[in-house]
C-alpha cells in the first residue's frame, strides 16, 4: 500500500489521518468561541486569511478531555469545502501504511467503533485510521431527542 499517512494522539490513542486529507499542521493559538456552537466546536482561528472551525476531538467523540494534555496544535483538513483545524492531543509523525485498515474485532468502545475505519500496520507500529467526517459530525446521542 505504501500511503503516507499523519499519525496524531487523540485521547492516549495514536491514531492515523491520511497525509492527503491533511493540508498542514498550525499552532492553535487564538481561537474565538462562537456562541450556540456545541461545545466539540472550540471556536474559529484563521490560517492566510482563511477562517477554520476548530474541533475538538476528544469532545466530538464524547470523552472527557481533562485528563489529555495537548500540545496546542491541530492538524488542517477539508472535509465538503470546510476548512477545520482538528484539535489533537499531539501530532507525532508522518510514516506509510504498510497495509489496508483491518476491522478491529471487539472495538474499542462506542466512541471509537463511531469513527474508526480499521487498524493500520505503518513503518512506526499500529494505528487507527479515522474517518474524518464522522469525527467533525460530533458526539452521535443515542434516544429521543428531548
Amino acid at each position: 500500500m505504501n500511503e503516507l499517512m499523519v499519525i496524531v494522539e487523540i485521547a492516549g490513542r495514536r491514531c492515523l489521518l491520511k497525509a492527503h486529507d491533511v493540508s498542514s499542521v498550525i499552532e492553535l493559538g487564538n481561537v474565538t468561541p462562537v456562541p450556540r456552537t456545541p461545545d466539540f466546536i472550540t471556536g474559529i482561528t484563521a490560517m492566510r486569511s482563511q477562517s477554520l472551525t476548530v474541533i475538538d476531538c476528544r469532545l466530538a467523540m464524547g470523552i472527557d478531555p481533562q485528563p489529555f494534555a495537548t500540545d496546542h496544535r491541530g492538524a488542517v483538513i477539508k472535509v465538503e469545502n470546510h476548512l477545520y483545524a482538528l484539535k489533537v492531543d499531539r501530532i507525532e509523525d508522518i510514516t506509510t501504511a504498510q497495509a489496508e485498515a483491518e476491522k478491529v474485532t471487539g472495538g474499542f468502545g462506542p466512541e471509537w467503533s463511531r469513527i474508526a475505519i480499521g487498524m493500520v500496520e505503518t513503518s512506526s507500529g499500529p494505528a487507527l485510521q479515522i474517518d474524518l467526517a464522522k469525527l467533525i459530525a460530533g458526539p452521535e446521542f443515542i434516544g429521543e431527542a428531548a
